[in-house]
């Protein structure tokens, strides 16, 4: 029998564990990027013996395939996407390949915001009792680990593009952290796609699988009432009580499941803020379901620090507090952010603008933000929409700049705060590439 043909578009993280693991388990691949590949990745693919073409899609080599996986970065308007739709070739993204070939217990976290710190605690707490991968749109890919490591149980981060091209893929426990209005510019600027997209994670789950998810956004409490689900529910709330679920009661966090409750308080979590606590009742009801001691939870959840570039404390320089948020790429990302400021602040904001209202800001920008530094290509927007609030808006289009008129205009105990509230790719390679060259300026002063 001829060999099944995979081809894979991208040659990032994802598109090359793809390879290895198609590899592997049989199937003829070929990698296609349209851009470079980094040299990491081509060793790799070399080493293997993988096929692959760079800053070029050869249609012969593509349309000829049995299966495509595509790298979530590519929108589906691209002609090539099209033309496989139209020749019916399946489509699917890494989780959906690479889940087929494990066995293990699957979480999979989803949401416009915290998907990242949730799936790192969560991580954080399972390692401490299970064999634990965590993968997805975090750390090594789910394809490549799989094939090396092949835990037992993995904690995927998983994006909204991601999960478009799922078919059968099917998490035990799936959590929604929030849904806000992000990435619109790939769902036609309709926020219903975008939430839809955020659904089909729970959309192959039955009543032995749950699904962990904000009971206090309005978006998605919602949507459940119009589109019920399978899954066994388990909301978590900071203003109602839970019966089944988890919820917030004189500064402790009370977790039931099946009539059996766990109580922690909330003092000693590591991380600040109410997003925080959000993001610990998540990933606690999780450790919960997988029989995690309650000991191991509080503990876990008190040494658990965060993740690089989320509200990072860099350094203080003459008592001016330097905090990296480089990872909130959009409008509610930005708003924990500003909520959590407790001195004046220099904000620096912009990049790619993906359809922001700026609205939900204006209150804490009023109350906290002394001024602020656009660090965009087009900062039009951002100066229309905040000039009139600060008597200091200034624009920039390097870091290093924006961190040295922030040195100068923030006095002894100011916050400067990058928190772009975009994304990246205007000015830089991403938002870590971003965060990085923010730490370095301010280490530089």
């Amino acid at each position: 029998m001829a060999k099944q043909r995979l081809v894979i578009l991208g040659g990032g993280e994802s598109g090359v564990g793809t390879a290895l693991l198609g590899k592997a388990k049989g199937f003829e691949v070929f990698v296609s990027d349209k851009n470079k590949i980094k040299e990491k990745y081509k060793d790799v693919l070399i080493h293997h013996e993988i096929e692959w073409e760079e800053e070029t899609h050869t249609e012969s080599k593509i349309l000829n395939a049995n299966l495509v996986m595509k790298s979530p970065g590519i929108p589906e308007k691209v002609p090539l996407v099209k033309q496989l739709r139209e020749q019916g070739v399946p489509i699917v993204s890494e989780i959906e390949f690479a889940a087929k070939f494990t066995q293990a217990t699957l979480v999979g976290i989803t949401g416009s915001n915290g998907k990242t710190t949730t799936a790192s605690l969560t991580h954080h707490i399972l390692k401490q009792e299970l064999e634990v991968g965590l993968a997805g749109n975090i750390g090594d890919s789910f394809a490549k680990q799989i094939l090396e490591k092949n835990y037992p149980n993995y904690v995927l981060e998983i994006s909204s593009f991601q999960l478009d091209d799922i078919v059968g893929f099917k998490p035990h426990i799936a959590i929604i952290t929030n849904i806000t209005p992000d990435h619109l510019d790939r769902y036609n600027y309709e926020f219903e796609r975008y939430i839809a997209s955020k659904f089909r994670i729970a959309e192959n789950q039955t009543k032995a699988d749950y699904l962990i998810f904000d009971a206090d956004d309005p978006v998605i409490v919602d949507w459940l009432e119009k589109h019920p689900v399978q899954s066994t529910l388990l909301p978590f709330s900071l203003m109602k009580k839970i019966e089944n679920g988890a919820y917030l009661e004189n500064k402790t966090i009370k977790i039931t499941i099946d009539n059996n409750s766990i109580d922690m308080p909330t003092k000693d979590l590591a991380l600040e803020g109410n997003h925080n606590i959000k993001n610990a009742m998540a990933a606690s009801t999780v450790a919960h379901l997988l029989r995690i001691r309650k000991q191991t939870i509080r503990e876990s959840l008190e040494n658990f620090h965060g993740v690089e570039h989320r509200l990072e404390n860099v350094l203080k320089i003459n008592k001016v507090q330097y905090i990296n948020d480089s990872k909130a790429t959009n409008v509610n990302a930005t708003y924990y952010a500003l909520e959590s400021m407790d001195a004046p602040t220099v904000w620096i904001v912009g990049g790619q603008d993906k359809g922001n209202n700026y609205q939900e800001l204006f209150p804490f920008v009023n109350e906290k933000v002394k001024a602020i530094i656009c660090l965009g290509v087009d900062n039009q927007k951002l100066m229309e929409n905040f000039s009139s609030m600060v008597d200091v808006i200034i624009e920039t289009q390097s870091m290093s700049e924006a961190v040295k008129i922030a040195y100068k205009l923030a006095e002894s105990g100011d916050n400067v705060l990058l928190s772009p509230a975009c994304a990246s790719f205007d000015l830089f390679e991403n938002y870590e590439d971003r965060g990085r060259q923010f730490k370095e300026a301010v280490r530089n002063l």
